[in-house]
């Protein structure tokens, strides 16, 4: 379909792509479980092939660092690992001099007129569940108050992130990546969350230990290539576009976008040879690419439209996504987090900021960000 056809996809300027080492052994395949075939079965073409899983579980601004030291080294095994002493960032309110009681727990944000210090990139993660749930609280409120002023007042369709929200981002998914793994802390935390973020919590949750899942860590050498994304209001742009075309909803698209590359950041091929934003296997796009470039985000969202509508969806996306990739974790996910950018929009500027790791023998490495 030649109306589809739209023009190669290239870094925009000042943001060409980079290559990061990560160490692994030869026989390990980045997107997960060695003999696993993302897709549909021999008697239809494969797509997807989950490059983006072992990068990118559980993505966002745009990074132009160095490639990423031996994964051994010292100052890198852990770089998010949680701080022995559980501290937190939140202050407590002075007490009363009069009265003879212990300090009331930590304000969930800042005074108002005070602006909040932000999170740094490696700010220790609460282990305790009730500082947790307080961390989280704030982290999400001041994030999707960050979120609001930077669609109120900044341009998240052509500029890039601003730092609130970069760095809030990073801090939320963080304690998620914390709650994957550690279930019994996960479990106590919720208790202590308000009632619509602790559905949000095991939403997130569930979908990264599902996918988490599904990978096995890198513990040789190998290479990911990454990029910054194209900007989240000009993916909005093309998911509403593809939705339009082929009815397929484009939250569900945005959320396989997000399992997939994080929103196109990790630019590496599979090991079995699928390519681009949405990961497609050539045959299959061939058959569902309708002309278009492999590598363009606007005809790899369209095809990946074409492809779902073609298995099942919208009148059922379980089936539509398992043709996508034969993993119910992977649909679990996808549909989680579908879910969530339903229930709230700032959940999708929210995941559009999530950073890109690596999963490795030593640890958890992110390959982008601040």
């Amino acid at each position: 379909m030649n109306d589809q056809h739209a023009e190669v996809s290239r870094p925009e300027r000042g943001h060409r792509p980079s290559e990061r080492t990560m160490p692994a052994r030869p026989d390990v395949s980045e997107d997960g479980p060695r003999g696993m075939r993302a897709g549909r079965s021999r008697r239809r073409p494969v797509v997807a092939s989950l490059v983006g899983l072992v990068v990118a579980i559980s993505g966002c601004a745009p990074s132009q660092s160095a490639a990423v030291p031996n994964a051994t080294a010292p100052n890198g095994a852990a770089q998010d690992a949680t701080a022995p002493d559980g501290t937190s960032r939140s202050t407590p309110a002075p007490a009363d001099p009069g009265r003879k009681t212990t300090p009331p727990p930590a304000k969930e944000s800042a005074p108002a007129g005070q602006v909040p210090a932000l999170p740094a990139p490696k700010a220790a993660i609460p282990t305790d569940p009730s500082r947790l749930a307080r961390s989280l609280t704030t982290t999400t409120a001041e994030l999707r108050r960050a979120i609001d002023a930077w669609r109120r007042e900044g341009d998240p369709g052509k500029g890039e992130p601003p730092e609130p929200v970069v760095l809030l981002a990073l801090h939320q998914q963080r304690i998620y990546r914390y709650l994957v793994l550690n279930p019994k802390v996960a479990s106590r935390t919720y208790a202590r969350l308000p009632k619509a973020l602790a559905g949000q919590a095991k939403d997130n949750v569930t979908a990264g230990r599902g996918l988490r899942s599904l990978v096995r860590p890198i513990s040789g050498a190998a290479k990911f290539r990454v990029q910054p994304a194209k900007p989240a209001d000009f993916l909005l742009g093309h998911f509403r576009h593809a939705e339009r075309r082929f009815g397929v909803e484009w939250e569900v698209l945005a959320a396989v976008m997000f399992v997939e590359t994080k929103f196109g950041r990790v630019r590496s091929p599979s090991h079995t040879g699928a390519k681009g934003p949405m990961q497609f296997m050539p045959g299959t796009w061939a058959a569902y690419g309708m002309g278009g470039d492999i590598q363009d985000t606007r005809d790899s969202l369209l095809a990946a439209a074409n492809y779902l509508r073609a298995s099942g969806a919208p009148r059922d996306y379980r089936r539509a996504l398992y043709a996508y990739n034969h993993s119910q974790a992977y649909v679990d996910a996808v549909l989680l987090h579908t879910r969530q950018i339903k229930q709230d929009i700032r959940n999708y500027y929210a995941y559009y900021n999530w950073q890109v790791f690596v999963v490795t023998t030593r640890g958890d490495r992110r390959l982008t960000g601040p």
